[in-house]
């Protein structure tokens, strides 16, 4: 295991539509200097405007996780986030000539397979990681999002929507690159028939589709291929948690319990987490003996040559 950054080794693009504003959206990824994060440029205004994935830049979360700074904003960042996650990517630019990151199948997939065409370059600085201290809860009726001090990234996730293929479905892994790319990163987002109408009414879900969603009415799925894995649905619900997670900028050493949460419940649990300073600290680690020694196993980035099936 390589402790230090990563970045991209080389520019690569796509191009897409946004879930919701149903616009063709340009995506350029650009390698960049250790230590800047993950870096959002808006290159439709001129001159071109920066947003930086940060808990504090995070400005809206209906339906979605929006990032803004300075009255400039950028939509639905959390699958590519979470992918950058995923392959343990800590800097690189986002350039994009729309207000929204393009939905592409309604996974991160897609940007597994962008960034694994890039290829992975190794940075001159060490990673930096959030090591949980103490334990930090955020509560709202019957849901919840808790975090616990933990020697490792586990996350443990549970969904009970009242609808009969959506009910009781629960989680839980211990985070490494291999499990997230094998059974997490292909879980495509999810919505009712009878709520197409509502959002889109809302101006909202204007370029969803059954090739970027799984659509279910009272009873079925309406996608022809079906479900990638039987419990799809709060797969990709961890999917959108680890997206919404990997906006703190350093992956998390502690164990995440979540019910029943969405974008909003998750940024008020990260906020808390942030403003509690006893609650953490921040740590790195130059020789894998270090991790031996205080018996941490930080979240396991391997190597490129990782499939996708």
């Amino acid at each position: 295991m390589d402790l230090r950054q990563r970045t991209l080794k080389e520019e690569i693009s796509c191009v897409g539509i946004g879930l919701h504003s149903g616009r063709q959206v340009k995506l350029n990824m650009k390698p960049a200097p250790p230590n800047s994060g993950i870096i959002f440029e808006r290159i439709d205004i001129a001159p071109s405007r920066c947003v930086k994935a940060s808990f504090d830049n995070v400005v809206q979360t209906n339906m979605a996780t929006t990032i803004g700074f300075n009255g400039y904003s950028v939509a639905t960042v959390e699958h590519i986030m979470a992918a950058f996650f995923g392959m343990g990517i800590d800097n690189v630019l986002v350039q994009v000539d729309g207000g929204e990151i393009p939905i592409m199948d309604g996974s991160s997939a897609p940007f597994i397979f962008l960034i694994k065409n890039a290829g992975i370059a190794m940075q001159d600085d060490y990673k930096k990681f959030f090591f949980v201290k103490r334990a930090v809860k955020i509560k709202d009726g019957d849901r919840h999002a808790y975090l616990y001090p933990s020697n490792e990234l586990k996350i443990s996730y549970k969904i009970d929507f009242n609808h009969p293929l959506i009910k009781d479905q629960s989680y839980e892994m211990s985070f490494s690159q291999d499990s997230f790319i094998k059974d997490i990163s292909k879980a495509r987002t999810f919505g009712f028939l009878k709520d197409v109408k509502i959002l889109r009414n809302n101006g909202l879900a204007k370029g969803g589709s059954l090739d970027n969603a799984i659509v279910v009415d009272d009873f079925r799925i309406l996608n022809d291929g079906g479900l990638r894995y039987k419990d799809e649905f709060v797969r990709h619900k961890m999917l959108d948690f680890i997206g919404d997670l990997a906006i703190l900028g350093y992956p998390v050493i502690g164990h995440f319990v979540v019910e029943k949460s969405g974008h909003a419940l998750n940024q008020r649990l990260l906020k808390k987490f942030m403003d509690k300073e006893n609650s953490w600290e921040i740590v790195q680690f130059k020789e894998k003996k270090e991790l031996k020694e205080k018996r941490i196993r930080i979240p396991s980035f391997g190597e490129l040559g990782l499939s996708l099936s």
